[in-house]
Parts: C-alpha cells; structure tokens; sequence
C-alpha cells in the first residue's frame, strides 16, 4: 500500500443536518489532499461512560442517514457494530465494518463481520499487546475474510490514561496487513471527566505524524464542527474547519518517509 488512506467523521451520528455538513466538507478536502477516504460515523455507541450519555439514532435510522451521506457525495462509509446481529444489515451501506476495541476478542461478532466479506478493521483492545492480535486475524481467515485492517487506538496504562508505543504499529505490520492508527482515541483519558471520557486534542497531530513515520497505512480521525458542544467524544475530536491544515501537515511526513 503505497498511498495513504483515511477513515474521518463524527464520533456518533447527532442528527442528519451535522452529518451531511460534515460529509459535505470532509469530500472536498478529502479531494483537495488527494487522499483515498472513508466517512466514518457510528449509528451507535453501546460502550458510553455513562447510562445517560447520547448514544444514537439506532442502527436503522443511522444507516438510513450513512446511505444518504453514500447516495448524495458518493462517499465509502465506515460504521461500527457491537452486536453479531448487526453486521449484515450495516454491511448493505458500509464499505468498511468496524470492530470496537473492547470487543476485538468476541469470536462471534468478528465470524458476522467476517461473513459479509466487507473490508473489517478491528481496533486493538486497549488490553492487548500489538502481537495478540494474531488470533484476531485468524479467526477472519478462518471466516473466509482476509480483507483486514489492524488498527492501534492505545493501550492502558495506569488509571483513565492511554500511551501510544508506535513501535506497535511495526509489529502489527508484521502479521501481513494494514496498519490503521486512530489518532483521536489515542488522546482519550477513558472516564476521565467522571461520567464521561475526557482527552487531549492538542496531542492529536504529533502522534498522527509520528505514526505515519513509524509505517502507519492509515489514518483514522473523529472530527467535528464544534468539538466542545458534541455529544460524544468531544474532547478528542478535531475541528473541522482545522482539519484540512492538520491532514495537509501530516501528509508532509508520510511522504517523506514513503
């Protein structure tokens, strides 16, 4: 894989009006870079901090809203699914199926994904070293699935702290497939605001950078218009109409390594 490649969106779909928005502007600098690009969005985020956080429109209408965001920009979509029962009806619109870090290791929900012969990218549990992830790729192969992403979000240290040790990436890279580094939940302080996650965006561009140093395939970004009013994941997310700039800055560094 010689050019770099993106998955970018909104963390959880808050209504169709933002998602469209933001579909709209990430086409154009996704076309403006020269990028190959994925609009990401969840129709559902089952693992919330807290009981009372926003979690979605529910797999139908999000998928309904995804489908739009396909037919209107001629967008590939990546969505996430938490349930085996999910990932045929979101393999109708989704180009890619993502598994949830917490849920890498559930046999079941990774034979459904497998299933539908959709390009599937797991995200490295927090739990788990770059290497575990061997038994992951191997229940896909098993499944019939050897259209794989390995993605690295961070990994557990200490109370509501993630690290990022990029020396993952190359080991991941070892296991023959594509490297994804999600660079906003990599800034997550997981259950740090209490109820809810908290995070660090201003160390979301030097951790891009240095992954796609370290042999990183791709890239994966939440992004919105107005991080600090979002309904999830705010903290980590990156301004939309700053993003460009950031994608531009890192791109620099990917070329030069590559």
């Amino acid at each position: 894989m010689n050019k770099l490649f993106l998955i970018a969106g909104p963390c959880v779909i808050e209504s169709e009006e933002n998602v469209m928005l933001i579909a709209e502007k990430m086409k154009k600098i996704a076309e403006y870079v020269d990028i190959d690009y994925y609009f990401k969005a969840s129709f559902d985020k089952a693992n919330r901090t807290s009981i009372a956080s926003y979690r979605g429109p529910g797999i139908d209408k999000g998928l309904q809203i995804l489908r739009k965001v396909k037919d209107t920009y001629g967008l590939k979509i990546a969505t996430d699914i938490h349930e085996a029962w999910q990932a045929k009806k979101a393999a109708d619109v989704a180009d890619i199926i993502q598994i949830p870090a917490f849920l890498c290791r559930q046999t079941d929900l990774l034979v459904a994904a497998a299933e539908t012969g959709k390009i599937i990218n797991v995200k490295k549990a927090q739990f788990l070293a770059p290497w575990d992830m061997k038994n992951v790729v191997t229940k896909l192969e098993e499944s019939g699935n050897r259209n794989i992403l390995l993605c690295e979000r961070g990994t557990a240290f200490g109370y509501n702290t993630l690290v990022v040790d990029m020396t993952g990436i190359m080991e991941m890279k070892k296991l023959g497939y594509p490297v994804v580094f999600d660079a906003t939940h990599s800034v997550q302080k997981p259950g740090g605001n209490g109820i809810n996650t908290g995070g660090n965006r201003e160390y979301v561009e030097p951790l891009a950078k240095a992954a796609v140093a370290a042999g990183a395939d791709a890239l994966f970004f939440e992004v919105h218009p107005d991080p600090d009013n979002a309904l999830s994941d705010g903290p980590n997310m990156v301004r939309l109409d700053e993003f460009k700039d950031i994608l531009e800055r890192v791109l620099k560094v990917y070329n030069a390594v590559h």
